[in-house]
């Protein structure tokens, strides 16, 4: 099997979205609307990247009738996938959309721990699968107990490969990955100032903190919601708009930023210009109540609608 991007994410879930033409908290709500499917930001990025082209496949744990589940709704879509089955269930979220207010609430389960053979296999199984992609997403929160490199430790065989990495991680998961080079970060600025300890009260300190960020021969993207993007290599700092759209819920859209990213980026076009495919594929999300799911023609009409700024080149 070749493969051109491979998503990995340790914490995927079986989700349930519910959706409420009015919401009142504390009294009985009737959905009009209910989806289940699978979902966590692996998987959330990998449905993006199926929908929009890509070859990709898409690795983690799975267990339980919610594994299963998530591994069938991942066959029917026609998503490859390669999950290392554990004791431990796949963890259930739910979000519920109002649509009279506009929000998107989510109730996150916490994954329960893997035990340290089922991490000794999905490292295994992660570099037989690394040599066939061609970028990588890491991405997703570690459950309890696991290794905090888990990520970091992989970042070193991307030379060898000729592979791109993206890093879409928080805490000491980022903070290990950070310790090596070349690939790109994506976080938001709440991560960004929890990961450098730093607080970014201004767009000096945004930027500031943005290009310490950037791993060596690699770069930093934050995302900033309705705000656009910021971007370094480095050297050089780029903002990239968003377009604006109606918001049904964004929840998933930097899922599916990193996503788009990730497509650019395997098609050779430099880290601004994948970042407009990156913020297309995340407007493109919150026009849907559900996370990961966009529809191709809205990413490549919002992709017109974006724009490249460069405000900062180091000499």
């Amino acid at each position: 099997m070749t493969t051109a991007i491979l998503t990995l994410g340790t914490t995927p879930a079986w989700q349930r979205t519910m959706v409420f033409d009015r919401l009142t908290l504390d009294a009985v709500n009737r959905s009009t609307e209910v989806f289940d499917y699978a979902s966590g930001k692996s998987i959330n990025a990998a449905r993006v990247l199926r929908t929009i082209g890509a070859n990709v496949v898409t690795t983690g744990f799975a267990g339980g009738p919610r594994g299963e589940a998530m591994c069938r709704d991942l066959d029917q879509i026609g998503i490859a996938h390669d999950f290392q089955r554990v004791a431990a269930p796949t963890r259930q979220c739910i979000t519920i959309v109002d649509r009279t207010a506009h929000t998107a609430t989510e109730l996150i389960e916490e994954s329960l721990p893997a035990a340290p053979d089922d991490w000794s296999a999905l490292d295994r199984k992660v570099r037989d699968l690394l040599p066939r992609c061609k970028c990588w997403i890491f991405t997703g929160s570690l459950p309890p107990g696991a290794p905090t490199d888990f990520y970091a430790r992989f970042l070193p065989l991307a030379p060898a490969f000729g592979a791109r990495a993206i890093v879409d991680a928080r805490g000491e998961s980022l903070r290990q990955s950070l310790k090596h080079g070349g690939f790109i970060v994506k976080l938001n600025r709440e991560e960004l100032a929890a990961t450098l300890e730093t607080e970014l009260n201004s767009e000096s300190d945004l930027r500031s903190a943005l290009v310490r960020a950037v791993p060596p021969g690699g770069g930093a993207i934050v995302t900033l919601g309705r705000d656009g993007s910021l971007v370094s290599d480095g050297r050089s700092i780029w903002t990239i708009s968003t377009p604006k759209v109606e918001t049904v819920s964004a929840i998933g859209s930097g899922d599916a930023y990193a996503a788009g990213l990730a497509d650019g980026l395997s098609r050779g076009l430099p880290l601004p210009a994948a970042c407009v495919l990156g913020s297309a594929c995340g407007a493109a999300n919150a026009l849907t109540p559900l996370a990961g799911h966009v529809k191709q023609e809205d990413v490549e009409r919002l992709r017109t609608m974006i724009r490249i700024e460069q405000v900062v080149t180091s000499p």
